[in-house]
């Protein structure tokens, strides 16, 4: 199994990296993507990266660190883009729910970054929430231009989804799906993904799914949960839970371009 989202560098697992890369190795996962949402954390995410075999890097300014983008970060995210370890742009993308950059600012980020995902050759790794029509206003023009696109954590509508599919990109499912509160209706479009545009992480410490029995003690995702969204989804698909596997990690292989 293959996690692509992981937000290593996050403060809830700043004591314990050892530990948790070490239970998701014990738990099946083969291969983690570590994500990076700034400056700052996408150099962190490298050198995690560098630090544990098995696993890679984002480099990108996430929509709510978008007024940080200009020449400067720009030339910086280059840099770091050169490191082997680092498989895609981003996670950049809109998010016009709390809009912490102004939109204005998340639209100069995302179309400096996806520029340097063409420029550089790297899939783009994106995030979309409340933004969908002004998202594929500024992606389409680029979509010839890039070897890949991923659009991490998806939890849009079934139209959302077909935009997506249409355009080629990739869906990346998370532990959502495992909410009975708020995960229905992403659960019912899970069968009109393509197995081969379909991809899963756990986006962790975020979205521990709720359905796991017994109930983890601490609230905070990890990776080594994985396989039990690997399983549900499978379930809710109506497809073999071990094809499945295959089937997503050939499309890591395939979208990043790395060997795991």
């Amino acid at each position: 199994m293959f996690d692509i989202g992981v937000n290593l560098t996050s403060s809830q697992f700043v004591k314990d990296s050892d530990d948790v890369v070490l239970r998701a190795r014990e738990a099946g996962v083969s291969g983690m993507l570590i994500t990076g949402t700034s400056l700052r954390e996408s150099e962190r995410a490298l050198a995690l990266a560098q630090r544990y075999p098995g696993c890679w890097s984002t480099a990108g300014i996430h929509p709510h660190d978008a007024s940080t983008w200009g020449e400067e970060s720009a030339g910086q995210l280059s840099h770091l883009a050169r490191a082997p370890q680092v498989v895609a742009i981003g996670e950049c993308g809109l998010d016009f729910n709390r809009n912490f950059s102004t939109p204005q600012q998340q639209e100069q980020a995302f179309t400096g970054q996806l520029a340097l995902a063409a420029e550089t050759g790297l899939p783009v790794f994106m995030h979309c929430r409340d933004a969908h029509e002004r998202f594929l206003q500024l992606l389409d023009p680029w979509l010839d231009k890039l070897s890949g696109a991923v659009l991490h954590c998806f939890t849009g509508t079934a139209q959302e989804a077909r935009d997506c599919l249409d355009r080629g990109l990739y869906l990346g499912i998370t532990g959502w799906v495992c909410d009975e509160r708020r995960g229905l209706a992403l659960r019912a479009l899970l069968p009109m993904i393509p197995a081969q545009r379909l991809l899963l992480e756990t986006d962790a410490p975020y979205l521990l799914p709720r359905d796991l029995q017994p109930k983890p003690a601490s609230r905070r995702n990890e990776p080594l949960w994985l396989g039990h969204i690997l399983r549900q989804v499978a379930a809710w698909r109506q497809e073999d839970a071990e094809w499945l596997e295959k089937i997503t990690e050939e499309n890591v292989r395939r979208v990043f371009g790395i060997a795991f």
